[in-house]
């Protein structure tokens, strides 16, 4: 637990910035509740799925390959709740649709699905299919991913994104979506991740909107700066949080907290289409409530989506 962790105020629902998902989880029973998260095998994701099964839930977890999820479930030893591992790879438009079908395939019912898994500023430009590799692993692929599953949503099913604060640092207009490929120039690490991230904020909203009218939710949040692996292709970044690191930055329990909220606690039932942070309603960036980018946005990615292989 960082300086800020301990001094840090909470809201009135008595959490904030140094609770943790065993904190925002401790009174609760998820027995009978199924939850998918993808990215199980590390960082947040394992941290969530961990605490999930403890209390009980039945967590669908994915990772690239199958024999990942499986590995880093085996690694955390005996758990309350059972645990189902899966291959996603989310820049893989065959692995995300297989994961759906074999969703779809055993009628499995979801009470929440967490879009935790991702990748941040890459240093060079890199593409999938055609499109900047951020932008379509952690937009598209969970895009993808979610709306393959939606008919899967129990009742209530929440869905949660992690989006990042980075979000802020987008290009110009927040999402540019006549340079989806990056091509036209004017790259950069940060603001390739934050135009992914602020795509996960608006595919939410979105999401939020066609929900209505339903019990089901879609919410985004900002789980904290902690040190995880997605650092691994940033020197800059490492070098930063190793020096933040015992003042500021979250430990991955408390990183996790936000998201593991949104997707089982009571006090968030029929709340939709916000944006949070450390278990709070937080404003986001401008462009992230502009409803007509919301919409262009999820036409565009309908387009992308029809046109990848598989």
């Amino acid at each position: 637990m960082s300086l800020y962790s301990m001094l840090a105020p909470r809201g009135a629902n008595g959490f904030g910035y140094g609770s943790t998902a065993e904190d925002v989880t401790s009174k609760l029973d998820l027995h009978g509740k199924t939850i998918l998260v993808t990215g199980c095998n590390s960082g947040l994701g394992l941290e969530t799925m961990r605490v999930l099964r403890k209390r009980g839930a039945h967590v669908i977890g994915t990772a690239r390959t199958k024999q990942k999820a499986d590995d880093a479930a085996a690694g955390l030893g005996s758990q309350s709740g059972p645990f189902t591992g899966a291959a996603c790879e989310l820049s893989d438009p065959k692995s995300v649709r297989w994961c759906v079908a074999e969703i779809q395939s055993k009628g499995t019912k979801l009470d929440a699905i967490m879009a935790n898994a991702g990748i941040m500023a890459l240093p060079k430009l890199e593409t999938a299919h055609g499109y900047e590799l951020q932008f379509f692993t952690n937009h598209v692929g969970h895009f993808l991913l979610v709306t393959g599953l939606l008919a899967q949503l129990t009742d209530k099913g929440r869905v949660v994104m992690t989006s990042s604060e980075a979000h802020r640092r987008a290009y110009e207009g927040g999402v540019q979506l006549d340079n989806l490929d990056g091509k036209k120039g004017g790259y950069t690490a940060w603001g390739a991740y934050g135009q992914s991230k602020m795509a996960n904020i608006l595919f939410a909203k979105k999401l939020a909107k066609k929900l209505e009218g339903t019990a089901k939710t879609a919410n985004a949040l900002h789980p904290g700066v902690i040190r995880t692996n997605l650092t691994r292709h940033s020197s800059l970044a490492a070098i930063a949080m190793s020096i933040a690191s015992p003042l500021v930055l979250k430990s991955v329990a408390e990183g996790a907290a936000t998201q593991t909220y949104l997707a089982v606690h009571p006090s968030v039932e029929g709340v939709s289409g916000k944006y949070f942070s450390n278990c709070q309603i937080l404003t986001p960036r401008r462009e992230a409530e502009d409803a007509a980018l919301a919409d262009a946005l999820w036409t565009k990615t309908e387009e992308i989506v029809a046109s990848l292989p598989g």
